[in-house]
């Protein structure tokens, strides 16, 4: 029997926070959802706490993180993020807060035309990213700076990055593992189940991998 734990989830109502969500409560986990929508969340489990609200609102970060053992953020907002990094503004309210209540473990969805800290893309991905992707180049700037961020100034905690490939909702086309090289366009279930298992594997901690299909 897993024991239960508590999940922060920041983005439960998106495309791949739906089935994140859907999937602690299936297993029997905790989840507060911040969400600016709650009539868009699909449970109505008791174990489920909405808190209505967005990472641009002057919201209570202590209260929001106090009491959970993992925190997961599966943002963006392709519009906002064209003039604005609000993921990396809001991380800079978070960490803190984390570390005041003694949370640890915190994974961030990337997405994997997002360069990591002190890395590169390959050619591949640096051509998708400056032609066919160059529409996403404010969250790719959001994401690398929230990358940055993690790896300069919070170290101290347990921080993983997916640098994941999302392309659809469609039904799961097998199980992402983790890579520095090898990518796949995967669907939103999929990414999902990897954030799923991968925030609790302790060989993630600062890391911000790829994900591929075997």
């Amino acid at each position: 029997m897993v024991q239960p734990s508590t999940f922060l989830v920041l983005g439960a109502t998106g495309a791949t926070g739906k089935h994140f969500t859907a999937q602690a409560l299936a297993d029997g986990h905790r989840v507060r959802a911040l969400v600016r929508t709650p009539a868009k969340l699909a449970s109505n489990s008791e174990r489920l706490e909405v808190v209505h609200g967005s990472i641009t609102d002057p919201i209570d970060t202590d209260a929001l993180v106090a009491g959970v053992e993992y925190v997961v953020v599966m943002l963006g907002d392709k519009a906002v993020q064209r003039h604005a990094k609000i993921n990396t503004a809001f991380m800079r309210r978070l960490i803190p807060a984390m570390r005041r209540q003694g949370v640890r473990r915190i994974l961030y969805q990337a997405g994997g035309l997002s360069r990591p800290y002190g890395g590169h893309l390959s050619p591949s991905l640096w051509l998708i990213r400056n032609t066919i992707a160059r529409s996403f180049i404010g969250q790719h700037l959001d994401n690398e700076a929230v990358m940055a961020f993690l790896a300069t100034e919070a170290n101290d905690l347990e921080w993983i990055v997916h640098r994941a490939g999302i392309y659809s909702d469609g039904p799961s086309k097998g199980s992402l593992q983790r890579s520095k090289r090898k990518f796949s366009v995967a669907t939103f279930r999929d990414c999902s189940d990897y954030n799923y298992r991968t925030v609790t594997d302790s060989t993630a901690v600062h890391t911000a991998d790829l994900s591929h299909y075997d």
